[in-house]
């Protein structure tokens, strides 16, 4: 059970990473046709891709106490229903 869990875990992380991978694409896209209104692209792009090293940090050192969390949390969900 625990190997399932953490594959739909790296399944989850892989698809958010590609997702705002995607997203950043897009958004460099926009802003280089749009030059005269950008906004604060560059400012989200820059917080959203800092967040993502954090996030990949932190697994990549707390992977097992994470798949433990989320397997903790998959059993009690389970086991209410």
């Amino acid at each position: 059970m625990n190997t399932k869990i953490a594959h739909t875990a790296n399944v989850w992380l892989t698809t958010m990473t590609l997702t705002v991978i995607a997203r950043l694409h897009s958004a460099k896209d926009r802003s280089s046709t749009d030059e005269g209104d950008r906004g604060d692209v560059p400012g989200w792009v820059m917080i959203t891709v800092m967040t993502a090293i954090v996030v990949l940090a932190l697994l990549g050192i707390f992977r097992d106490q994470v798949e433990a969390a989320v397997t903790s949390a998959f059993e009690r969900v389970r086991n209410a229903g």
